[in-house]
């Protein structure tokens, strides 16, 4: 077989065809050595630095043990080979020593759009451990609807309900809810901040601990923003600084508090086609006809907008195989359709894309 294979490809396209492979093997050293960077604060560290660093500085300022900079060394260059960080030398007041800056993509871990706390609940043991059992899952007989996902199987109970009874899991997974709430806020109000506009109240379904509606509140003091979500996530939360925000108790599957708009934050993702009608009833219940302005603005991924994009194609596909530990699902713009209309919304939705296949939809009762 192997000398079969030799003689049908060249060996530019075997090295390489092996090299993708190894990458697929290990690609989770990759991703721990992320999450590396971000325990010793290296992004951090760096963007105080002035956007630049020689490896003695990141070793300093992470409190690396002297004897292990060079194993420090080796973090660095994975992950500049990965297009975390770049690579330059320094000047002849530099000795010509190499310096390390942030990639565009880095800077998404620094400064005021910080998704750094997401990186220690995706990288979670809870969360990874889940895929260990995905043959055999894969095998057996489907659990009744909302029940039998990866994270049940290996652990027992669900996402939410290990939530409730793991203080450090719930801080974790709130955190880095909260991180991706304010980043992509701040991006819609800035790109389609007019989705708001002429609203006198909204409520933020699982809005968790309100850091995406205090950027709404902030930026419309004119609404009255409701932040919605289970009693354990919203525990202990005040309103300090935002006259406009209050947190409400409550089932999102049982009744939704009235208001002008529901926004729905990486929510329906989580759940199966029949959950998401029962959610979207609900809020249909609490908003008013469409012609008093009532409407339900969900932000979530709409597979399939960035044709020919195989970065982002790729990145959807991992996105959707990920959801699947709870059961969950990234979905396309059919299968977002048959949900509004199973739930009795009319059917002139409207799909507004912010950054690729992440987007803003308003359906309308």
């Amino acid at each position: 077989m192997t000398l079969k294979l030799l003689a049908e490809v060249s060996p530019q396209e075997l090295l390489v065809g092996l090299a993708e492979l190894h990458n697929n093997f290990l690609g989770y050293v990759k991703s721990l050595s992320l999450k590396c960077a971000v325990d010793l604060g290296i992004p951090e560290a760096i963007h105080r630095r002035g956007g630049t660093a020689t490896l003695a500085d990141i070793a300093t300022d992470a409190k690396v043990h002297p004897a292990k900079v060079a194993d420090l060394q080796r973090v660095m260059e994975l992950l500049t080979a990965s297009g975390i960080f770049t690579t330059s030398t320094a000047g002849e007041d530099g000795g010509g020593a190499v310096l390390y800056g942030l990639t565009t993509t880095c800077r998404f871990l620094v400064g005021w759009h910080n998704l750094s706390p997401m990186v220690p609940f995706l990288l979670n043991p809870l969360v990874v451990s889940s895929f260990f059992s995905m043959p055999d899952w894969l095998r057996s007989e489907p659990a009744p609807a909302g029940a039998g996902s990866l994270f049940e199987v290996a652990h027992g109970c669900s996402q939410w309900e290990m939530g409730r009874k793991d203080a450090g899991f719930n801080d974790i997974l709130n955190g880095s809810m909260a991180a991706d709430s304010q980043v992509f806020l701040e991006v819609i109000i800035m790109d389609k901040g007019r989705i708001f506009r002429g609203l006198g109240s909204l409520v933020d379904v699982g809005g968790g601990k309100g850091a995406g509606t205090k950027v709404i509140a902030s930026a419309f003091p004119q609404i009255k923003c409701t932040v919605m979500d289970l009693p354990h996530v919203i525990a202990g939360q005040v309103d300090a600084g935002h006259e406009n925000l209050n947190f409400v108790a409550g089932d999102m599957f049982q009744s939704i508090p009235s208001a002008d708009a529901v926004v729905l934050k990486n929510i329906l993702h989580d759940w199966g086609h029949d959950d998401c009608v029962k959610i979207l009833q609900r809020c249909k219940e609490a908003i008013p006809a469409r012609n008093a302005g009532g409407k339900v603005i969900i932000i979530d991924m709409v597979r399939g907008l960035a044709h020919d994009e195989k970065k982002i194609t790729e990145m959807e596909a991992i996105q959707n195989l990920f959801m699947m530990y709870i059961n969950g699902v990234e979905r396309n713009e059919s299968e977002w359709k048959g949900i509004f209309s199973d739930a009795g919304f009319s059917d002139d939705y409207k799909i507004m894309p912010v950054l690729g296949p992440y987007s803003v939809i308003e359906i309308y009762p």
